[in-house]
C-alpha cells in the first residue's frame, strides 16, 4: 500500500528520535537568539565606547536583519537543494564565529560587516531549522512545535538579558561576544552533526527515495512503500518552486503580515534598553525589562501554537494584531506620561506592559511560521519559510535601522517610535487577510 510519511507519522506515537529532533532544533534556534540579540541589550555601552549616536549606531544594528534576511531565503534554498542538516550545520558555524569576530569590531562600520555576516547563519538556522522541525512531526503536533520553537530569538534575549550584566562586569561587551560565540559554536554543532537527519518527506520529495525509505525507519519498524506528499498545491509529484502561481496569496499575505509584525518586535527588542535608559531606567533595570520580554515571550509562542491548532489561523492571528495595537497604545501613553525618573510603580507597570507586548507579538511570528510550514509543499519548505522571513526582515531592518532616529526626532517624546510600532500591528491585520492558505481549524483539518 502506498502511503506519504505524513500519513504514516499521523498513525504510530512519538519516537524519541522524533522528540530529540525538536531539543535540538530548539538549541540551536535559542543560541541563535542569543548571538543574535546580544547586540541590542550592549547597545548603551558600545555607544559610549564608540562615542556615537543612536542614529550613527543603527547601521550595526540593523545589518545582522539584512544578514538575517539575505541568509535566511539563501538558506532555505541551500537546505531544499543540500539537506536541511548540512545546510543547518553551515549556518551555526557561520553565526557563532561571526559572534566572535564582533568581539573586535573597533567601530560601527566593522561592526556592522560582521554582523551582517553573522546575520547570514542567523537566518538560514532559522528556515531550516524550523522546516526540519516540521517534517519530523505529525500534523496533530506541528503547528505546537513550530510555534514553540520559534521563542529562540526571545529565549536567547532573556538569557542575554540576565547573563550580559554579570559577563560585562568581568569582561566587558566584547568578552561577552567572545563567550556566547564560542558556547554555541562547541555546543550547536555537534549536536546537529550527531543527532539530525533529513526527513522523508525532503528526501521523497527530491526523488531519494532509497535514503527516504532508511530515515523513515527511525520512526517505523517495517518497510513502506512511501510516495511524495500531496500537498493543497494538488502536485504531489515534482518541485513546486517558492514562486509559483499557486502560492501568490500566500506570498503576499505572509510577507507582509511578517513584515508588520517584525518591525513591532524588534523595535522593542532592539531599542527597548535604549529607550528606557533614556527616561530614568537604570541599566541593569533596562536589561531585566528585556528579560521579562524574554521570558513572556516564550508563554506567547507555546500559546499562540496551541490556539491554531484548535481555532485556526485566521482568527488567531487577527486577534493578535487587535490586541497588539491596544497594547502599544497603553504603553506608549505611560512612557509619554512620565515626568521623570519612574518610580517603583510606574517601573513596574512598563515592565509588565513590555513583558505583555512581547508576549502577543512573539505570538504573531509564531503563528507566521505555523501558517508557512503549513502553506509551502515539501520541495519548497526550507525556501518558503527563508522567503516569509526575508520580508519580515524589511520590518525589522526598518525599525533597528531607523529605531535611533524616530527616538532622536520625537526629542524626548515617544510618540514618533510608537506611532510606526502601532502601524504595524494595523499592517499585521491585513496581510492575514489576504494570505488564502491558513491553518484549519480542529474541527475541519
Amino acid at each position: 500500500m502506498q502511503v506519504s510519511f505524513s500519513e504514516v507519522m499521523g498513525r504510530v506515537p512519538l519516537r524519541m528520535f522524533q522528540i530529540f529532533t525538536f531539543i535540538v532544533c530548539m538549541i540551536v534556534l535559542v543560541a541563535d537568539g542569543v548571538d543574535a540579540q546580544l547586540l541590542g541589550v550592549v547597545t548603551p555601552l558600545i555607544l559610549k565606547d564608540y562615542g556615537v549616536d543612536r542614529g550613527s549606531f543603527g547601521l550595526a544594528v540593523s545589518a545582522a536583519l539584512v544578514g538575517f534576511g539575505l541568509g535566511s531565503w539563501g538558506g532555505g534554498w541551500l537546505g531544499d537543494t543540500v539537506g536541511r542538516r548540512w545546510a543547518l550545520t553551515l549556518a551555526a558555524v557561520v553565526f557563532s564565529l561571526g559572534t566572535v569576530a564582533a568581539s573586535l569590531a573597533g567601530g560601527v562600520w566593522s561592526m556592522a560587516v560582521l554582523r551582517l555576516i553573522g546575520g547570514l547563519g542567523f537566518g538560514s538556522a532559522y528556515a531550516n531549522g524550523i522546516a526540519l522541525t516540521s517534517e519530523w512531526l505529525p500534523d496533530r503536533w506541528r503547528s505546537v512545535a513550530v510555534t514553540t520553537i520559534s521563542v529562540g530569538t526571545p529565549l536567547g534575549g532573556s538569557i542575554v538579558g540576565a547573563l550580559a550584566p554579570t559577563l560585562v562586569a568581568l569582561w566587558g561587551w566584547r568578552g561577552a561576544f567572545v563567550c556566547f560565540g564560542a558556547a554555541t559554536f562547541i555546543i550547536c554543532v555537534v549536536l546537529i552533526i550527531v543527532v539530525l537527519r533529513d526527513s522523508p518527506a525532503y528526501l521523497l520529495a527530491r526523488g531519494r527515495m532509497a535514503e527516504a525509505k532508511q530515515a523513515a525507519r527511525r520512526v517505523v519498524d517495517e518497510d513502506l512503500d512511501l510516495i511524495p506528499e500531496r500537498h493543497m498545491t494538488d502536485k504531489a509529484v515534482g518541485v513546486v518552486g517558492v514562486l509559483d502561481r499557486s502560492n501568490l496569496r500566500l506570498n503576499i499575505g505572509v510577507g507582509l503580515a511578517f513584515t508588520s509584525a517584525a518591525l513591532v518586535a524588534y523595535g522593542v527588542l532592539n531599542w527597548m534598553t535604549t529607550l528606557l535608559t533614556s527616561h530614568g531606567f537604570a541599566f541593569a533595570q533596562a536589561s531585566y525589562a528585556v528579560f521579562v520580554a524574554g521570558i513572556t515571550s516564550i508563554a506567547g509562542s507555546i500559546a499562540v501554537g496551541l490556539l491554531v491548532q484548535r481555532y485556526g489561523s485566521k482568527l488567531v492571528m487577527t486577534g493578535v494584531g487587535a490586541s497588539l495595537l491596544a497594547n502599544l497604545v497603553v504603553l506608549a501613553i505611560v512612557i509619554e506620561s512620565l515626568a521623570g525618573a519612574p518610580d517603583d510603580g510606574e517601573r513596574m507597570l512598563i515592565v509588565a506592559l513590555i513583558g505583555l507586548a512581547a508576549a502577543i507579538f512573539s505570538s504573531g511570528v509564531g503563528g507566521m511560521y505555523a501558517m508557512l510550514t503549513h502553506g509551502y509543499p515539501p520541495s519548497c519548505r526550507s525556501a518558503g519559510i527563508g522567503f516569509g522571513i526575508f520580508m519580515g526582515r524589511i520590518g525589522a531592518i526598518l525599525s533597528s535601522a531607523f529605531g535611533g532616529w524616530l527616538l532622536d526626532i520625537g526629542k524626548g517624546s515617544v510618540v514618533p517610535y510608537f506611532g510606526v510600532l502601532c502601524a504595524g500591528a494595523v499592517l499585521l491585520m491585513v496581510g492575514i487577510m489576504i494570505n488564502d492558505r491558513h491553518v484549519p481549524p480542529a474541527r475541519r483539518a
